[in-house]
């Protein structure tokens, strides 16, 4: 059985600050319709090596994306390519460092900012490439391009928490408010997607230190959050998913056969993985 997926990537943002400053996505949990678990994010805990772990499965020291720098495509497969060699369609409003890894590198603003081409890995985005791009205006970009493009795959990746870490700290009012701020405009959009029936994973790529930045091995740099929502996750508790298995995990939801990814056991409802498999050898 495949499903619409929509895969949201808050920037930076720690774990005890998501169970702390989300009300709305912890209204959903207290209501039944999400859980939440804590992963540890891989090494090093930066943006660039994450975005490539988190959409192809594969640990920074293997795909060679070891840090920020690293402007080029990647070399792994990927949710975006398993997406479209399975005919799906696919959409990313994101940071332009994701059209890099699986468009165009180096990116050029007035070429890629507003991708339409069905030709790419990501075949329709809003790429933006400023940090403070507002997270309320990502969203809305985000939306549009569901509504336009009903994409089978949705990337949707605001910055602005990260942003705030960068300048005040995890430990400060301004951090944890901007977290808020995204998490109250997720409140406006999260009731459509659910009642269209998306499967929803909500994460980061990595937490922030008191010194304002990222990179190490704290637990405050490394523990992040993961929310599903969705009919098709198990929400059991005692679930312990790893972030390289977010993307086997948007692959099986897709119905993506064979995509050799690994996935979090448990975590979704028993039996789609073993029908995907069972269908893949028939």
């Amino acid at each position: 059985m495949s499903n619409k997926v929509i895969l949201v990537v808050l920037d930076g943002l720690e774990y005890n600050t998501a169970a702390q400053c989300m009300g709305f996505l912890h209204a959903l949990k207290e209501q039944g319709k999400a859980t939440l678990y804590k992963l540890q994010c891989e090494l090093p805990s930066m943006s660039r090596p994450l975005y490539e772990t988190i959409l192809t499965g594969t640990l920074p020291i293997q795909s060679g994306i070891v840090h920020n720098h690293v402007v080029r495509n990647s070399t792994q497969t990927s949710v975006f390519s398993l997406a479209r060699e399975n005919s799906l369609t696919t959409a990313a409003a994101a940071y332009h460092w994701f059209s890099e890894l699986y468009n165009c590198a180096p990116y050029d603003a007035a070429r890629d900012r507003y991708t339409e081409a069905p030709e790419q890995l990501i075949q329709y985005g809003c790429f933006y490439h400023q940090d403070h791009y507002p997270d309320s205006h990502l969203y809305l970009d985000a939306e549009w391009l569901r509504r336009k493009y009903d994409p089978d795959f949705l990337l949707v990746h605001p910055m602005n928490i990260d942003d705030a870490g960068h300048r005040a700290g995890f430990d400060s009012a301004h951090y944890r408010n901007t977290a808020r701020h995204s998490d109250m405009s997720l409140s406006y959009h999260l009731p459509e997607w659910i009642a269209a029936g998306y499967q929803i994973l909500i994460t980061a790529d990595h937490g922030m230190n008191s010194d304002k930045s990222h990179g190490g091995t704290l637990p405050e740099e490394r523990d992040i959050p993961l929310f599903v929502i969705g009919e098709r996750f198990s929400h059991q508790t005692d679930c312990s998913p790893a972030q390289t298995e977010i993307c086997g995990v948007v692959c099986e939801l897709l119905g993506i056969q064979n995509h050799a990814k690994p996935v979090a056991n448990g975590l979704l409802c028993e039996g789609l993985s073993e029908q995907l498999s069972y269908k893949g050898a028939a």
